[in-house]
């Protein structure tokens, strides 16, 4: 088992405000001028908003169960589905990530709801949404390099949430890391703290296969790898 742990300054994720744009559902419509007021306001203050931290733990020994489609890592079972499952089978290791943007943030995002702004509210909790994923496309490149180097591909991440893998799973894939790795939490609900984080698996294998965008495979329609997914593929 190999752990790595990252910090990011928010100038080294390269945000372009195209890509809140985007993650708020303008694809094919005109983006109206103040919005782009609140997206550069959020994002001038992106150093002093933003806390990133993230990292993974890979794990060697897993096995896969095909009847009942689940991932069990170091003997903690992980329902993850079939669609997900279908993705990481032929994976020999298995990495847990975790990755926050820090409390700022949502923080900020409440307190513009709370008096009332609701769409610079929006602006900021899209803005974290983002952010953490940024990170988490550095720290996925960083394995990706790694396991190169010895002859292994990678999968895609895949988060619980989504592709049917309920969130309540939070509780197993935390049970494989670190208490308070990189700053997280996990509630009696199983919602992280901070709110802006993620945590999944990604598959490691030399007969697994890295697909950028599967959004075909997932019934998710109100979702942000889809809305940012029509970017990458213009």
């Amino acid at each position: 088992m190999r752990i790595e742990k990252y910090i990011f300054k928010y100038s080294e994720l390269n945000i372009q405000s195209e890509a809140m744009t985007l993650a708020m559902g303008y694809n094919n419509k005109p983006v109206p001028p103040h919005l782009y007021d609140d997206i550069d306001e959020v994002m001038l203050k992106g150093e002093q908003l933003c806390k990133i931290e993230g990292g993974y733990r890979i794990f060697d020994l897993i096995k896969f169960d095909n009847e009942e489609f689940k991932l069990i890592v170091e003997n903690v079972p992980l329902d993850i589905h079939r669609i997900i499952f279908q993705q990481i089978r032929k994976s020999e290791k298995a990495a847990i990530f975790i990755c926050t943007a820090g409390h700022k943030i949502s923080d900020e995002s409440k307190r513009f709801m709370n008096e009332g702004d609701l769409l610079k509210g929006y602006v900021y909790d899209t803005f974290g949404s983002i952010v953490v994923e940024a990170a988490m496309d550095l720290i996925q490149k960083e394995l990706q390099n790694k396991m190169s180097v010895t002859g292994l591909n990678i999968t895609n991440r895949y988060s619980p949430g989504y592709c049917d893998w309920n969130v309540s799973e939070q509780k197993y894939l935390f049970s494989l890391l670190p208490e308070n790795f990189c700053g997280i939490e996990l509630t009696d609900t199983c919602l992280m703290k901070p709110i802006k984080s993620v945590s999944g698996i990604i598959g490691i294998g030399k007969s697994v296969k890295f697909n950028q965008y599967m959004c075909n495979l997932c019934s998710m329609e109100n979702c942000l790898y889809r809305n940012l997914s029509q970017r990458k593929n213009r």
